[in-house]
């Protein structure tokens, strides 16, 4: 399956090499190991870029031979087997020989960036809208309830954002009282990525997204971050286009593979 193509803007290559390393840091989790350059992740909650495969290095061992050796690890965890390729990805042309013995392409996601937070002001709230702070362990709860995930995806989301690396912030947009959009963002030196950005189904196209991305991103500003980044699947038309507005552009797109059927 190919992917749509990327609108990208022409970032400085150190500036995106710097947000791939935030985004590992932020999305690392407690259970993980390296093979022969690769990071192997396993957590069994909902985020893939927690249970897959970063080739990170080429290594000295046989692709082939190293895969076996990966799929042993996942066997084991119960999970399923998910390269992550990225622009990064070693060794060079790893995608194609993956391809070529049938682990298949699926979910397209772009990473945006915003190279300027200067740019960004926090609008003024609507009567009876409110941006407030909320617990990690809580957000990890609030979220995965918007989203129906299990007890199970909760835990292990809670989990890894209490272990993480870098700090997060995570905040709860309430209207009348009512919590209809949630959304953390992350901050590692000059940079601010968003994560979890959700909005109830039923409160879509009311501007509620654009309201609390502007606002998280005022309090990574105010925390120190210039730039900003984020991650979002390619075909979330709506959600990019809150984004593209808010003056992110695409820099980079990753993808998974896989040659189990059920995983994608």
């Amino acid at each position: 399956m190919k992917m749509n193509p990327v609108p990208t803007r022409r970032f400085d290559m150190g500036l995106l090499s710097a947000i791939e390393d935030a985004g590992l840091n932020a999305s690392a989790a407690p259970q993980q190991r390296w093979v022969d350059g690769w990071l192997l992740r396993f957590s069994p909650g909902k985020a893939k870029r927690a249970r897959c495969i970063n080739a990170l290095a080429a290594g000295r061992r046989p692709v082939i031979d190293k895969l076996a050796a990966c799929e042993a690890v996942y066997r084991g965890a119960g999970l399923p087997t998910i390269v992550r390729i990225t622009p990064f990805s070693q060794p060079s042309g790893l995608d194609a020989l993956l391809e070529s013995i049938g682990m298949r392409r699926f979910d397209d996601t772009r990473v945006m960036v915003l190279e300027d937070l200067t740019a960004i002001g926090a609008p003024p709230l609507p009567e009876g809208t409110t941006l407030q702070p909320i617990g990690l362990d809580a957000f990890a709860q609030r979220v995965g309830a918007l989203r129906g995930s299990p007890l199970s995806q909760r835990q292990a989301h809670a989990e890894r954002l209490a272990q993480s690396p870098v700090p997060f912030n995570a905040c709860e947009l309430r209207v009348d009282g009512e919590v209809l959009a949630c959304g953390q963002f992350a901050l590692e030196g000059d940079l601010v990525g968003l994560y979890d950005i959700f909005t109830e189904p039923a409160a879509r196209g009311r501007g509620l997204a654009s309201l609390l991305c502007a606002g998280l991103l005022q309090q990574g500003r105010q925390l120190g971050a210039r730039q900003a980044y984020l991650q979002v699947d390619g075909d979330n038309h709506p959600a990019r286009a809150v984004y593209h507005r808010l003056g992110f552009a695409d820099g980079y797109s990753y993808h998974y593979r896989t040659a189990d059927p059920d995983a994608i």
